[in-house]
This record gives C-alpha cells, sequence and structure tokens, in this order.
C-alpha cells in the first residue's frame, strides 16, 4: 500500500491534476475504438490508417489552449482545414516534385501562420501530419473519400471524448492571474495610501502587501504559464490584456518608487486620489476574474490640482504628486484595456487617444493579417522557423521520394519530432532520441521474430498506446522515442506483411530525417533565437533613443512628431517575438554580457511612458510656458539618445560598454517648478514638466541596468514574454 502511495505521488508531482495521464487514457479509448473499427470491422487500412493518425495528430500533436468544450470546438472548425490539406497531399503524391514542392509551401504556411496565436500554433503540428500522411504513395485518389471518412470521424471522436472523458480542471487562464495581480496591487495603493494619509504603522503594513504584489504580478508572466494559455494571439481581447499587464507593471513600479521615497511625505490629496486608483484597481481585477461584470464607460480617476494646493510644498513632494497622476493614469489605463478585453468599449470613440488602444478600431482579420505581415520578414525568428522546417520537410519529402523508402513517411515525422530552433539544441536533441529509437527498434525486432502473428499485435495496441502517449512524456525523449517506435511498429505490423526488418526500417528512416534536421540547422540560421535577439535588441534601443528625442522635443516644440515612437512599437513586437524564442531553447550557446529583459523592459518603457506624455499636449507648450526647465529636459532627452543608441550599437556582439552616470544639474527639474508656482503660477499643467523629469530618470535607471553581466554559467535573466 505503501508503494502504491509512493507511486501516486511521484505521479502527482511530474503530471500535476494527471493531466497527462488522463490524456493518454482519453487518447487510447479512441484509437483503439476507431483502428479497431476500421481495420477489423469495415476491412479498411487506408480509413484504418488516417482514423488512428488523426488520433494521435489531434491529440499529441496539436496543443490547444481554454477549457475542454473550447478545445473541441477548435478541432471541429478546423476539420476542414485538415480535409483540404489531405485532399492537396492526395493530388500531389503523384509525383515526388509535385509532394516536394506542396510540403515547402504548406509546410512554410502552417508553420508561419502559427504567429496570429496559439490555436493555430497548437493546430500547426497536426496539420503538418495531415499533408505530411496523404503525400506519400501509393497514388491513390479514387481512396480520398476513406481517408476524409477515417479522419473526420478520429477527429468527432477525440472532440467528444475531450468534454466526456475525464476532462480535467480547467486550466489557470491568463486573465485569472491578471486578476489575481490587480487586487494584490489594488490593496497594496490602498496600504499606499494610508502612508501618505500619515497613519501609524501604514509603512509597515504597506512594505508587507508591496512583497505580495510583487509576488503575484511575478505570476503574470507568460512563461510561467503554459504556452496554451498565454495572451499571445493578435485578437483584441489579447491585446488588451497584454495592456492591462504592462499597465499593472507600471502601476507596480509607480508605487514601489512612491513607498521608497515618499514615505515621510504627508499628502491627504493624493492619499484620496490613490484610494480611488485602489477602488478602480479592484473592480478591475473582479471584472478579470469573473465576479463582477466590465464598467460600461470609463470614469477617469485622474485629476490636476491647482497650483495653489502647492504653494508650501517642497520638490520632494512635488515629485509624489507628479508620480501619483502618473500612476492614476496608469490604473486609468488598466481599467480601459479591461473594459476592452470584455468588450465593453466603443470603438468609435477610442480611448486615451487615437493610437493608445489602436487594435479597438481593427477588424479581427485585419488585425491577424498585420500580425502575419509583421513576421513576414528574414529578420523575424518566426519566420525564420518556419522556413527552416519548410526546408526540412521538403529535403526530406525529396530524399524519401527519390530513395523510394518504404515507409517514407517516418522521415518527416522524426523531423517535426526533433527538430529545433537552434542547431546546438538540434544536435543535442538527435542524440537522445537515436538512443530511444535504437532501444525501442530492438525491441520491436525481438517481438517480430519471437511473436510474428497479426494477432499479437492487436491484442497489444492498447498496451503500446497508453505507453507512448502516457509514460513518454514523463519520463522524457529516450523513453518517448523508444515507445513510439514500438507503438509503430505495432500499427503497421497490422497494416501489412511484415517481419522483423520493419524495426530496422524505423531505425533508418529516424537516422536520415534527424540528419536531415541537423544539416537545416547548421545551414539555416543555426543560432536559433540567440542572434536573432541581439538585432532585434539593437533595433528596439536606437528607435528607443530617437523616440525619447522626439517625445521632449514635441512638448518644447521643436519639431519632434511620433514616427520614432512608431517605429519603436514595430520594434518592440519582433524584440519580443526574438526574447521568447531565445527562452524556448534549452541550450544557452554562451554566457550573456547583456541583461536581454532589462533591455526589452526599457524598450517597453520608452514607448507606455512616451504616449501617455503626448496624449492631449499641445506641442510647444511646455516650452513657450516654462523655457528654463524645459531646455533642461531637452538637454537631459539628448544625452539619454545618444547613451541608448551607443548600447544599442554594441548589443549585435552582446558586449555592450558600462553607461556613465547620467548627468545631473546643480538645480533639479522640481526645484525649478518649486520656485514657478511659488511665483505665483496658476497653471495646472506646471507639473507635467515634473513628470516627464521623472520619466527620464527612470529611462537612465533603465540603461544602467542592460550592460549588467550574467554570472559566469548562467543565461539571461527570466524570460519575459510578448506583453510583459
Amino acid at each position: 500500500m505503501w508503494s502504491w502511495r509512493g507511486v501516486l505521488n511521484w505521479l502527482q508531482q511530474r503530471d500535476p491534476d494527471y493531466c497527462l495521464t488522463r490524456r493518454a487514457a482519453r487518447l487510447t479509448l479512441v484509437a483503439c475504438l476507431v483502428f479497431y473499427g476500421c481495420r477489423y470491422g469495415l476491412g479498411s487500412t487506408a480509413m484504418a490508417t488516417y482514423a488512428l493518425f488523426g488520433t494521435i495528430a489531434a491529440g499529441v500533436f496539436t496543443q490547444l489552449p481554454g477549457r475542454p468544450a473550447q478545445r473541441a470546438r477548435t478541432l471541429l472548425a478546423a476539420l476542414p482545414i485538415m480535409w483540404i490539406l489531405i485532399a492537396a497531399g492526395t493530388m500531389l503524391a503523384a509525383s515526388t516534385w509535385a509532394a516536394t514542392a506542396g510540403m515547402l509551401v504548406v509546410g512554410f504556411a502552417v508553420a508561419v501562420a502559427g504567429v496570429s496565436g496559439p490555436r493555430l500554433t497548437g493546430l500547426a503540428g497536426g496539420f503538418q501530419i495531415f499533408y505530411i500522411l496523404a503525400s506519400f504513395p501509393p497514388y491513390q485518389p479514387d481512396r480520398l473519400p476513406e481517408r476524409l471518412a477515417g479522419v473526420t470521424l478520429a477527429i468527432g471522436l477525440v472532440a467528444v471524448a475531450e468534454v466526456t472523458l475525464w476532462p480535467g480542471p480547467a486550466p489557470v487562464t491568463f486573465a485569472q492571474r491578471l486578476g489575481g495581480a490587480t487586487h494584490s496591487i489594488a490593496s497594496y495603493v490602498a496600504a499606499l495610501a494610508d502612508v501618505l494619509a500619515g497613519q501609524p504603522g501604514a509603512e509597515k503594513e504597506a512594505w508587507r502587501r508591496h512583497a505580495e504584489a510583487v509576488d503575484a504580478v511575478e505570476q503574470t508572466r507568460m512563461w510561467r504559464l503554459s504556452p496554451t494559455e498565454r495572451a499571445t494571439s493578435a485578437g483584441r481581447r489579447d491585446h488588451a490584456l497584454r495592456d492591462a499587464a504592462m499597465g499593472l507593471r507600471q502601476t507596480l513600479r509607480i508605487a514601489g518608487w512612491l513607498l521608497g521615497n515618499g514615505a515621510t511625505t504627508t499628502d491627504v490629496e493624493s492619499a484620496d486620489l490613490l484610494r480611488r486608483c485602489a477602488t478602480s484597481l479592484r473592480h478591475s481585477g473582479d471584472t478579470l476574474m469573473g465576479t463582477a461584470p466590465a464598467s460600461p464607460g470609463a470614469v477617469p480617476i485622474t485629476e490636476h490640482r491647482r497650483p495653489e494646493a502647492w504653494r508650501s510644498a517642497t520638490a520632494s513632494q512635488l515629485r509624489v504628486a507628479a508620480s501619483v497622476q502618473t500612476l492614476a493614469r496608469h490604473a486609468d489605463f488598466v481599467a480601459t484595456a479591461v473594459r476592452i478585453a470584455e468588450g465593453h468599449a466603443d470603438p468609435t470613440r477610442p480611448p486615451a487617444g487615437p493610437d493608445t488602444f489602436w487594435y479597438l478600431r481593427r477588424s479581427l482579420p485585419s488585425l491577424y493579417w498585420q500580425r502575419l505581415r509583421l513576421h513576414l520578414t528574414p529578420r523575424s525568428v518566426s519566420f525564420q522557423q518556419a522556413l527552416r522546417l519548410a526546408v526540412a520537410l521538403a529535403a526530406a519529402r525529396l530524399i524519401a521520394g527519390t530513395l523510394d523508402l518504404r515507409h517514407g513517411f517516418w522521415v518527416l515525422l522524426a523531423i517535426l519530432t526533433l527538430l529545433r530552433t537552434s542547431a546546438a539544441d538540434t544536435r543535442a536533441t538527435f542524440r537522445l532520441a537515436l538512443t530511444g529509437t535504437i532501444v525501442g527498434a530492438c525491441a520491436g525486432a525481438l517481438l517480430l521474430l519471437v511473436l510474428p502473428g497479426q494477432a499479437t499485435y492487436a491484442a497489444i495496441l492498447p498496451l503500446t498506446m497508453l505507453l507512448a502517449l502516457g509514460v513518454g512524456p514523463l519520463f522524457g525523449l529516450v523513453w518517448g522515442q523508444a515507445l513510439l517506435t514500438l507503438l509503430l511498429i505495432t500499427v503497421f505490423a497490422q497494416l501489412t506483411p511484415t517481419d522483423w526488418q520493419l524495426a530496422g526500417v524505423r531505425l533508418l528512416d529516424v537516422l536520415i530525417g534527424a540528419a536531415i534536421g541537423v544539416v537545416t540547422g547548421i545551414l539555416i540560421w543555426p543560432r536559433g533565437g540567440g542572434g536573432e535577439l541581439r538585432r532585434r535588441a539593437s533595433t528596439l534601443l536606437d528607435a528607443g533613443a530617437h523616440a525619447i528625442e522626439e517625445t521632449v522635443t514635441t512638448l518644447a516644440g521643436r519639431g519632434g512628431g511620433r514616427h520614432a515612437v512608431e517605429a519603436t512599437h514595430r520594434a518592440q513586437a519582433l524584440a519580443d517575438a526574438s526574447f521568447c524564442q531565445y527562452h524556448l531553447e534549452s541550450h544557452d550557446p554562451e554566457p550573456s554580457d547583456v541583461d536581454w529583459e532589462a533591455a526589452l523592459v526599457a524598450g517597453h518603457r520608452i514607448v507606455r511612458g512616451a504616449e501617455g506624455l503626448l496624449i492631449g499636449d499641445r506641442p510647444g507648450a511646455l516650452a513657450a510656458n516654462w523655457p528654463a526647465p524645459t531646455a533642461q529636459l531637452l538637454s537631459r532627452a539628448e544625452w539619454l539618445r545618444s547613451a541608448y543608441a551607443d548600447v544599442a550599437s554594441h548589443m549585435p556582439q552582446g558586449r555592450p560598454r558600462p553607461v556613465a552616470p547620467v548627468p545631473t544639474a546643480a538645480t533639479g527639474v522640481a526645484e525649478q517648478v518649486q520656485r514657478i508656482i511659488q511665483a505665483g503660477e496658476q497653471r495646472a499643467d506646471v507639473l507635467r514638466l515634473v513628470e516627464v523629469d521623472l520619466w527620464l530618470d527612470d529611462l537612465g535607471r533603465y540603461l544602467n541596468r542592460i550592460p549588467a553581466p550574467a554570472r559566469q554559467g548562467e543565461g539571461p535573466s527570466a524570460p519575459g514574454p510578448s506583453g510583459s
């Protein structure tokens, strides 16, 4: 009894909530049902083959997001595309060259379409399987109805099984984690309000809630979620959720600055504004977690107090007041993003300026097309990976057809299983896969020698299926390849007359497929995401450098505009994709001298800060009204532009030079604003000078983090995917 409990505890640790075990049992039941029914009940080997591999493709090579019912609907919605791919593969199988050309086109199109979001990414592997399976001889267009019937039967039963057979708990969504983090930050902001109100003991409680908020926000980083639950699609909801996450991180950062620098400041009006921020954030959290409906309209919580209230304020108090105003804008930003995510925003009345929530006015097809067009460049990691995979699959199809390999399908299946984003990872995977395949082939050959009868393999199919789908993923690639090899031998021993040489054919096909994958990985962008990340981070920081200067010069009325900010937006999207791809690679080819996350966060901060400062401001208003502090801001912006551009120029080599300390003037901007107010200034916009000053200070701190070298033997800091 104790040993059985120990096995269950071990399984629970390796397979939380028994998700893999449930899926393996579910797919085994469906696969055996359709295979036995088609092979022995209807006597159709074609229908049995496509039904079995349709089940495997839908259950193993397809990783879909959402609850079981959502996954089932996605599978059924994708069925027409599967029919088209099978029909195309069947017709092109008449010629090796036609099938190879089709493989190149289909392989690239299916892979690059995955940039649109996790659903298409999750379906890509299954789509590839269906074309590959149909594109091999024998050329039998007359059996296309049987093939389509087998796949339809398999997909239909898998969809039903997803909902009815051991469906398992619903996955934790990004919105739910974001809602929990929003609640934590709301609690923290409320405690911060007590600090500014001067309540005794409030600072200690605020520090406690600060730690809780930091931990909660850390849990929203997309790399902490399963790939299927990350808000990475091009749709409006995921755009809004990513924006809400960014707004939350900026809110937390500003609140942290206030706690560290404003604990000795008492400001009752700022405390009241923080309490309204906390209320807004709490409601946003309830909406994200599904416990409250989204507000149909926006109720801005930001406000500008009249300068009379600051007559006796110190420079430190002005900084606190400006930071509270900035925090309130971020809380407004989060509330608006949540309303958009829940479908309660009016596209004809864009909130917070025309460009901040640009996707609100775009249709879903145009959003997906824009995302796809963004990655149709050789500099996109997704483009590179799609082309690498397509070339490898096409080369494998050509070689398998030219050499007339007996089971050429296995060559391409090996590439789908083993090809990684970098040559180093592909080589490492090759060694493990080869070991597993040898073990599985030896076991299969022995089994075929000892028990050559077809009835034996019909009897052991459920066991080999359960082991391949359930045990293999738990024990790693070696076990997975060994058990998959045994499963394929068990299946094909029932489809055609065979002998022990089938095991050798399987081993040879895996060797050929793995060799093609390794060679392709060496010849086509062998460094994977690492080399591209350097270039993309460099482009991001260079564009951001110009965006900093452009923003301040626009506010000062000396030209400017939004061109550099828009360029930074575009560079940010590609840099995020490269960063995510880099951290999906298990092998870091060399220690990094750059904190990549700090570089990307700096880019995000430049974009969001510039957008917030440019909303509603008249160009030149700051310089026309307060020329002296504006000139100081212009000088700082020029220095930051030069410093960021210098770091960017050294980023492709991965070794940016240390940055000199940010120059400081004898009299700061906040001190100058204090004097202006004391001299009788009546315009509330004077505080915008302090907000710009704090933004530039913040960018200077980020700049100093970028060249920080990673410790020897470690890669960069933890990943922060798109939208983080």
